[in-house]
């Protein structure tokens, strides 16, 4: 039997090319004598859909893409994912489903069991849980159908009370096929190998797994499927980050007939995240998501030109070269606003940054328009010494400068800050923190350094000057960030433990970190909570970033 996997990239509610995207590839693989092919989760409608669902148009619209495919499905049959009506009307009014088309009709239809609501998940909000478990014979083979989280099930500690597997290997399957919607986190990519092996070993049965990929909104889909033989040997792994199809043949006895990639002895049996953070963990997977997040989100928004400030420091840097290998650097505008208080040596650094990377750039002086500022409002202001409002004021200038530009010239404005920053509430509400997207927001300091030193892997283009100085907002005289922040090396570390490992200050503190520091750090956290509910959405690639996938309240009081 010769199985495609089609690792596609689709865009949520455009139908229309979602559907033409499946059917090119249905063709494809009849073309070349494919007798099955699979696509990923939720292919018809893209994924996440949100509230979309809630529209009885936008499952017709499902229905009728459904349709359109199932008379593709004549001589290959065709394993795609939408929302299906709950025809019981008991529970939810909506199933999270595969439909099964071979002959033109719809052989099966296949209900997800486990429905993940944590981080950026959310189905039971949507979404009513399989009330059986069903094989699907074909071609003499019986078929064990599962959606994403109905194989992760597994472990010492499991989520749920059923595993959807051990329900359907009563029936005896031959193959298991799991279509997903699995998004990238830098911990991740093994994390999901071992787990597909798991199923593997436990069931010895081979597995075929679609993932998708592409970028929706702030969460990236890696795609990065795989094919498992009977003995758990990885025998196909299509690329991360990038549409793929696929094929193998099936043997009869299980085993697949293509050349084996990883034994079984050499796919990790289990993955832990790590305990501590680890700048350098899978950098160049970080690099290529956020690429695509970039590039997805203008591409899927009708965009194509980016707009950022460049200070001269290392998260604009960074940022700038990202996004000119994103959208191509003479669609990167970048624009250096130096105030009384920067540095010369800055703006030269973020001048050089811009001649290496070939885009372009202009320089605005605010002086002139914070000098206004500060006159006009000195009749309120009085003879009150100087403080965090007039270093605000500048922010906020370039803030609006950059919007005027973007405004006026159709850009999206990128934002630099990056999650250290975001955790401590260390940036000017409508000034730094402006912007249409965040690029850096799930990227602690010292991982946007070793970010640097990836873009210049082959050759200086970050100047060697942004990386070897102290950061500074450069908002008053010799301004320096470790005025107001503990150093990045403790910080970081610190804010690891606290947002993606969810430990409490005592936890933290008896980890060797100086008592009174963990205290500080974590207030810094909770009390900015409200200016991050207020920022743009951030590009996901760690296992937990502010954003939908980070919820706590604004006025709580929790260690504030």
């Amino acid at each position: 039997m010769k199985i495609f996997l089609a690792q596609q990239n689709y865009h949520i509610g455009n139908f229309e090319s979602n559907t033409n995207k499946i059917i090119s590839a249905i063709r494809e693989a009849k073309a070349q004598g494919g007798d099955l092919i699979m696509f990923s989760e939720m292919c018809v409608s893209g994924y996440p859909a949100r509230d979309f669902v809630e529209f009885n148009d936008f499952i017709g619209k499902c229905y009728d893409a459904v349709d359109r495919i199932r008379e593709e499905a004549d001589t290959i049959a065709v394993l795609i994912g939408s929302p299906a009506r709950n025809t019981v009307h008991k529970g939810k009014s909506l199933f999270n489903a595969a439909f099964f088309l071979y002959e033109k009709e719809i052989k099966a239809e296949i209900h997800k069991t486990l429905l993940p609501t944590y981080d950026v998940f959310d189905e039971y909000r949507y979404f009513e849980p399989a009330f059986d478990w069903k094989v699907v014979p074909f071609k003499g083979k019986k078929l064990a159908i599962t959606i994403c989280e109905d194989i992760w099930n597994l472990g010492d500690n499991p989520l749920y009370r059923i595993c959807p597997m051990d329900q359907l290997m009563e029936q005896q399957p031959d193959l298991m096929l799991n279509i997903s919607a699995s998004p990238f986190d830098y911990t991740h990519d093994e994390d999901r190998k071992s787990v597909i092996k798991a199923n593997v070993v436990k069931y010895r049965i081979p597995m075929f797994y679609c993932n998708s990929v592409g970028s929706q909104t702030e969460v990236v889909f890696d795609g990065a499927s795989l094919i498992f033989d009977k003995d758990a040997n990885l025998c196909k792994a299509l690329p991360m980050f990038e549409e793929a199809m696929e094929s193998v043949v099936l043997l009869d006895n299980g085993m697949i007939d293509a050349p084996i990639i990883e034994p079984a002895s050499r796919v990790p049996d289990k993955e832990l995240n790590p305990v501590t953070l680890e700048p350098k963990l899978n950098i160049a997977q970080v690099y290529d998501a956020l690429i695509l997040g970039i590039r997805d989100y203008f591409t899927k928004m009708g965009f194509s030109k980016a707009i950022l400030g460049s200070s001269g420091g290392v998260d604009s840097a960074v940022t700038l070269a990202i996004a000119c290998d994103a959208l191509g650097k003479e669609n990167v505008h970048a624009v250096l606003m130096p105030s009384p208080y920067s540095t010369s040596h800055s703006v030269d650094d973020a001048v050089a940054l811009s001649k290496n990377l070939g885009n372009p750039y202009e320089i605005i002086r605010i002086n002139d328009v914070y000098e206004s500022f500060l006159q006009t409002l000195k009749p309120v202001f009085k003879d009150l010494p100087f403080s965090l409002a007039e270093e605000n004021i500048q922010s906020r200038t370039r803030g609006n400068l950059l919007m005027a530009i973007a405004n006026k010239f159709g850009y999206i404005l990128l934002n630099t800050s990056n999650k250290s920053e975001l955790a401590t509430g260390y940036g000017t509400l409508y000034g730094d923190m402006a912007g249409g997207l965040g690029v850096l927001g799930d990227c602690y300091k010292l991982q946007i350094y070793e970010l640097a030193t990836f873009i210049n892997r082959n050759g200086e283009i970050i100047p060697g000057n942004i990386l070897s100085k102290p950061p500074s907002a450069e908002l008053r005289p010799g301004q320096k960030d470790s005025d107001s922040l503990p150093d990045y090396e403790v910080m970081d570390q610190v804010l690891y433990q606290y947002i993606e490992r969810r430990l409490g200050p005592e936890e933290i503190k008896i980890q060797g970190f100086d008592a009174a520091l963990v205290d500080r750090i974590l207030k810094m956290v909770n009390t900015n909570e409200y200016k991050r509910n207020q920022f743009c959405p951030i590009i996901r690639v760690s296992p937990k970033a502010f954003g939908v996938g980070r919820r706590v309240p604004i006025v709580g009081k929790y260690l504030g």
